[in-house]
């Protein structure tokens, strides 16, 4: 990647979004050698920018490019000949000059590790086992969520809510003091307003008695059973083996396991499309602040970006809405919401691949939900879908033969 992507400019009056643009790009650009830290220069860089807000934003960004420069010339001889660590140091450069940033001056401050929910101040390898720690203080076991996204996307929240979405572009799934989760979306279809997910980021802050900042990054046709660094636990703190990657099935089935912080996180790739799903402790769910109020798994889709069945496109009749349901029922006994969100997705797409999609997220779910009782949601989306799957069929065949008989 040249000078001219990762030297991407900035100023301190562009907002939020620009900037995370920017982090992630420094991020990814990459080809690290084995002893490179360039990429623990970047992890620091997104970790210390990712919320920058407010009067004294200017300030903090300078000291983060500072703190980012400072890190780089200390790697700077293990890097020599790496494509990317010459991007980053060029780049930085750059984005000083663009923001008036001078070379001297302060820094970010170093980050002091987030305590473990439940346990101020203990820096012992015993916390980072979270439900042992949970149940000992509060004598019962934790309470876990479920969230998930797959499909067109679909998401399931926290609060087992379920909305179909359009979300092109980078949004976060998740924004808490532990964990960042994003998601990138293209549309499925010509036309459509229908997307799939084609990338997944999640970062798993430092914590300092348990594990160093690691990030994780999937991609289609690259589902990476190993983090950004080539580790595949949280590093050599004395808690680094609470967090782990699980590979079920090469390129297609990848778990995460956050032990310290009771959380579970599953990414598949089907077909052209990427999946997830998380089992999280509810104290770590809600470890946030109002200025990260926009979460996916949290909330929902923002009312702007939520699809109703009137702005569906067909598939020009490739796959009918009798021959979705058909194919949907081979792989989801129960008509809920993954039913639903199959025959939709089959429908608007043309692409048969979304019924192993639907289903999976339902096997992740059975795995992850708390409660097998909400296992199975019945009632209308947020994309106005009546109640009762039979009805929907019948409300998308009759779209789909006017939209053939008007073409």
């Amino acid at each position: 990647m040249g000078r001219a992507v990762c030297s991407t400019r900035l100023s301190h009056s562009t907002n939020a979004g620009f900037i995370i643009k920017a982090l992630f790009l420094l991020l990814f650009c990459r080809h690290a050698y084995s002893h490179c830290k360039i990429l623990h220069c970047n992890s620091e860089y997104v970790a210390s920018t990712l919320n920058l807000r407010g009067p004294n934003k200017h300030v903090a960004y300078c000291n983060a490019l500072r703190s980012y420069s400072h890190c780089t010339r200390r790697t700077a001889r293990t890097c020599r000949g790496d494509l990317t660590y010459h991007s980053a140091v060029h780049g930085i450069e750059d984005l000083m000059i663009q923001n008036n940033c001078s070379k001297e001056g302060p820094t970010s401050p170093t980050r002091s590790p987030v305590p473990s929910p439940g346990h101020q101040g203990m820096e012992s390898p015993e916390i980072c086992d979270y439900e042992k720690s949970f149940a000992r203080q509060h004598g019962r076991p934790p309470t876990y969520q479920h969230c998930a996204t797959f499909g067109d996307p679909h998401v399931r929240t926290f609060g087992d809510e379920f909305h179909t979405c359009r979300v092109e572009g980078s949004w976060p799934l998740l924004d808490n003091n532990y964990l960042f989760a994003q998601a990138t979306s293209y549309p499925v279809a010509k036309g459509s307003n229908a997307t799939a997910t084609s990338k997944l980021t999640i970062i798993f802050k430092n914590m300092k008695e348990c594990i160093d900042q690691k990030v994780y990054q999937a991609e289609i046709g690259n589902l990476p059973a190993a983090f950004e660094d080539g580790s595949m636990n949280g590093g050599e703190r004395p808690g680094g083996n609470s967090l782990t990657i699980h590979e079920h099935t090469p390129g297609r089935h990848v778990e995460i396991r956050a032990a310290y912080i009771g959380t579970t996180i599953a990414v598949r790739q089907v077909g052209k499309q990427l999946s997830f799903s998380i089992r999280a402790a509810e104290e770590v769910v809600r470890s946030f602040t109002d200025e990260q109020d926009l979460q996916l798994c949290v909330g929902g889709c923002p009312p702007s970006q939520r699809i109703s069945r009137n702005e569906c496109c067909c598939n020009d009749g490739v796959i009918t809405a009798e021959k979705a349901h058909v194919l949907c029922k081979e792989k989801l006994l129960i008509e809920d919401v993954y039913f639903q969100s199959c025959v939709f997705d089959v429908v608007t797409s043309g692409d048969i691949n979304f019924t192993l999609a639907a289903h999976a997220a339902l096997e992740d779910a059975q795995a992850f939900h708390p409660d097998a009782k909400k296992l199975h949601i019945f009632q209308a989306d947020a994309a106005g879908w009546p109640r009762g799957s039979t009805f929907l069929l019948l409300t998308i065949a009759v779209v789909l033969s006017g939209f053939q008989r008007h073409f």
